[in-house]
């Protein structure tokens, strides 16, 4: 090409996407409007004027042989040809994430190299998928996925994974008067009631290694992963390819949370291990058999118990959510002084339990900026309180880069957190047990956050408001025995979600006193 005469809207937006640039960024280095690059997404076929041409030129000129490379693998006669006709037919604000989101850009990159693609390739295979889906057909399978409930999750996960063995087996419940509960949880006895209070002596997750996994991805799964970015983009939603722990050693014990660390990334998760859900509740929406042989990716990822145990061999992400009880003043309208408790409905935006029910806070455990100090449970839940029920945004990684050297200094807390951190005693974290997770091999640190001034209800209440990740937020009482009850037996829990809200209910029925009338829960491990 002669980029003199030869340059367009779609080779230059090529260029954006080498350099990894934002709209803004490209045309502040360009010094050209940034309506200019929007044009050029809009329309790929526009020929730039010839002075511009030659600012592209140099531009070029100027890139790191890095760039360049992904530059020529992205203009390449059949890639051109082929991601022209796709990008005219994919929404402006998908063309504008295809091009320059760096996330994006970051999993395009992973793909390539872990299908041992050429570079290039992945995006080129994600323009022509995302140029080939249907909303509506996405909406459908939504809806259809929609009627897939926790129950069925477990007993389809139940007979996935037969015969455990070693002493460890499915979380269940009986509670109330004859109510079951069944998860896909898998723990074991030691794993459960743990009482450990988040304090530095009593939580000790530590960082042993900052390696990943980085296993290679065969034909399959990279399609599933294509198929995944494409519905990213068509759908919106959000994907930031973060630094996330992961499980490479347990060691749990009665007042006590132990094991070891290591560090992956969060798009590493997203187009692996995370998929497995999806590929389940698909084959259960249209009444598939499942066991083994009949999902291929879980076959591959996570076959049987042993590699569900065998954390330090595979990728274990995962995270830790809490019931919140906040104690209230008794009030004519609503009664005695009891505790509020918090549960959320999951947004649709969401990458993990979309549009189920949840305990809030929920987040995955990564670090901020401290890997050593952020490895602990208690820096988790305090940020996501931060995030999900204090309205911080900053300490959102999704939504921003971390560029304050502390973000949970005391001088930048929230108000409702920096009252909870005045005294101590305020604010009390426990972590209630520990199990992993069959949907997608996730470990999960269940907890409980009790705040037993009613002060605090009474200063802050009204300020509690739950982010983008949930779509709704409701409150029961903890004196609510008959609500609460019911609550336990709704299908729309994620299976994660019920495990805490059992645990954190049992363990706020032994401390919570006259606040409480909570119906009585034993749980049993079933093999």
């Amino acid at each position: 090409m002669a980029l003199t005469t030869g340059w367009t809207g779609e080779r230059a937006c090529a260029l954006q996407a080498a350099l990894r640039l934002s709209n803004e960024s490209f045309a502040a280095q360009l010094g050209i409007a940034v309506r200019t690059v929007a044009g050029w997404h809009q329309k790929p076929t526009t020929r730039p004027r010839p002075e511009m041409q030659q600012l592209l030129d140099t531009m070029l000129e100027q890139a790191s042989p890095a760039a360049r490379e992904r530059f020529d693998a992205l203009n390449s006669p059949s890639v051109s040809d082929s991601a022209s006709t796709a990008l005219t037919s994919i929404s402006p604000a998908a063309v504008t994430r295809l091009n320059t989101d760096p996330n994006i850009a970051g999993a395009f990159d992973w793909l390539d190299d872990h299908a041992g693609w050429e570079p290039g390739s992945a995006r080129l295979a994600v323009s022509s998928r995302l140029a080939t889906i249907d909303l509506n057909d996405l909406q459908n399978r939504g809806r259809r996925r929609s009627r897939v409930d926790q129950r069925g999750i477990a007993n389809a996960l139940g007979g996935y994974y037969r015969n455990s063995g070693s002493g460890h087996g499915r979380y269940a419940a009986r509670y109330g008067d004859d109510g079951e509960a069944v998860t896909s949880v898998l723990t074991h006895p030691d794993w459960l009631d743990l009482g450990a209070a988040l304090m530095t002596e009593h939580d000790r997750l530590t960082v042993d290694s900052a390696s990943t996994i980085g296993a290679p991805l065969n034909d399959k799964a990279a399609d599933h992963a294509v198929q995944r970015l494409a519905e990213t983009l068509a759908l919106g939603i959000r994907l930031t390819d973060m630094p996330l722990y992961r499980l490479t050693g347990i060691d749990m014990a009665t007042g006590r949370v132990a094991g070891t660390l290591g560090l992956s990334r969060f798009v590493e998760y997203a187009l692996t291990m995370d998929l497995l859900e999806g590929e389940l509740v698909d084959a259960l929406a249209v009444g598939s058999a499942v066991g083994p042989g009949s999902l291929p990716l879980r076959d591959r990822l996570l076959p049987d118990t042993s590699a569900v145990l065998d954390v330090a061999g595979r990728l274990c992400a995962g995270g830790t959510l809490a019931l919140c009880a906040i104690a209230r003043p008794a009030e004519p309208r609503r009664g005695p002084a009891d505790y509020v408790l918090l549960v959320q409905e999951r947004s649709g935006h969401v990458v993990n339990a979309a549009r189920r029910l949840a305990v809030i806070p929920k987040g995955f455990h990564e670090p901020m900026t401290d890997i050593r100090a952020d490895a602990r449970l208690g820096a988790t839940l305090r940020r996501e309180m931060e995030e999900e029920l204090f309205g911080r945004e900053d300490v959102d990684g999704t939504l921003t880069s971390q560029l304050r050297a502390d973000p949970m200094h005391h001088s930048r807390l929230s108000e409702p957190m920096r009252w909870l951190s005045t005294e101590p005693g305020r604010l009390r974290m426990e972590c209630t047990g520990f199990g992993l997770n069959l949907v997608s091999g996730n470990f999960e640190f269940p907890g409980l956050i009790v705040i037993d001034d009613e002060d605090f209800w009474v200063r802050y209440g009204g300020d509690i408001q739950a982010n983008w990740e949930s779509h709704g937020l409701h409150q029961y009482s903890s004196l609510d025995r008959q609500l609460i009850t019911e609550l336990i037996g709704a299908v729309a829990w994620s299976n994660e979600g019920l495990f805490a809200l059992l645990q954190g209910l049992r363990r706020l029925k032994e401390i919570g006193g006259d606040r409480v009338n909570l119906p009585a829960i034993d749980w049993e491990v079933r093999s």
